[in-house]
């Protein structure tokens, strides 16, 4: 059955900013192609925000590295990745330039090796504008003291002359948030930006996003494998496994309703400040598939508790539940109405008098 992106985010084409059609991303290796990527379809529009979650080895950001035109050489894309109706999947190093870091512009992992450890924050931050600006580099540098003051770090006029390491990691992917949006994209791609960060940071650095966002208009694919981390900062969802988009829908529907056993496994293991002390979360065990070679079926049956026969011989499609818009790739999506991660996966202790783990202060 295939899926109408349209039904599912009915809005003008004009509207759409980026549009990910069937992209597959294979990888040779010596024992064989590794289908990184399998199949993925879906459309961000303008000004909106989209979580893509799933565990390490699920797809996220390979999938966004092949939007964005950073895959290796020796990978193979095929699909369509569409930016504003034009196709940049296969484009050369001509266009690419052209439109990355000035129409679309993505957030690494970890700041310190985004930054170059020679150049000062200034001179990085005036460098973005002046690539895709004709402006002086007095120009520039005002501009650049403009973005660290939107993005909240203190006496930015200052801070321009300072090097990396002279700043904390937080303040590092601050600055990496600044350098994307100094040139008003239409789409920032986030990949894991708080990682490695403690909690108050993440939120610093979640509420630099966001005005990143409210400042540029631009639409935000936020990649993560927390789902805390997204709850309260994009529109849709989502969820990846073994390369495919395997459920999708917006935040109240895959939070509180979910249809995919993988995805209530995800929220099984998310710690809740509005549990109990001695409450146990419930984990997804086993470890993602192989992508060399997968075996037919389900990837995740070996680790879903409610898995049958059905699905060790047959891959499901990602199909329209509850009526639609939102969709799910589990035969027995209906079967999850009302299940909690609690009734699917087993708790890693049951106990209520349990000691806990967690140490005394």
């Amino acid at each position: 059955m295939n899926i109408d992106m349209d039904s599912i985010h009915p809005a003008p084409r004009d509207a759409t900013v980026l549009d990910v059609t069937d992209l597959a991303v294979t990888f040779p290796s010596d024992d064989g192609p590794v289908s990184a990527v399998r199949g993925v379809t879906y459309r961000v529009r303008r000004g909106e925000s989209v979580g893509i979650v799933g565990e390490s080895g699920s797809g996220k950001t390979v999938t966004s590295l092949a939007a964005m035109g950073l895959l290796p050489r020796t990978a193979r894309a095929t699909g369509s990745v569409r930016l504003l109706g034009q196709e940049i999947l296969g484009l050369d190093d001509a266009g690419l330039s052209a439109v990355r870091g000035n129409r679309i512009a993505m957030i690494f992992q970890d700041p310190l090796t985004s930054l170059n450890p020679v150049y000062t924050v200034g001179y990085q931050l005036a460098e973005a504008v002046l690539v895709h600006n004709d402006v002086g580099r007095e120009a520039a540098l005002d501009r650049a003291v403009e973005l660290l003051d939107v993005v909240g770090i203190p006496n930015p006029r200052r801070q321009i002359h300072v090097y990396p390491h002279e700043l904390s990691g937080g303040m590092r992917q601050r600055i990496v948030i600044a350098i994307a949006m100094a040139n008003n994209p239409d789409v920032i791609i986030a990949d894991e930006p708080t990682t490695a960060l403690d909690v108050t940071v993440q939120a610093q650095v979640l509420e630099a996003l966001e005005t990143a966002r409210a400042e540029t208009g631009a639409a935000l694919v936020l990649i993560t494998h927390d789902l805390g981390v997204i709850a309260g900062h994009v529109d849709r969802v989502v969820v990846m496994y073994a390369g495919k988009m395997v459920e999708g829908g917006g935040v109240d529907e895959i939070f509180y309703a979910p249809r995919m056993p993988y995805t209530l496994g995800l929220l099984g293991s998310l710690p809740r400040l509005d549990r109990a002390r001695h409450h146990r979360l419930t984990p997804i065990l086993g470890a993602p598939p192989s992508m060399v070679n997968l075996p037919p079926g389900c990837p995740f049956a070996p680790r879903c508790p409610m898995a049958e026969q059905r699905c060790r011989d047959e891959e499901p499609e990602l199909r329209y539940v509850d009526g639609g818009p939102r969709t799910a790739a589990c035969h027995f999506a209906e079967r999850l109405a009302g299940t909690a991660p609690a009734d699917l996966f087993a708790p890693v202790a049951s106990d209520p008098g349990a000691p806990s783990t967690r140490e005394s202060p």
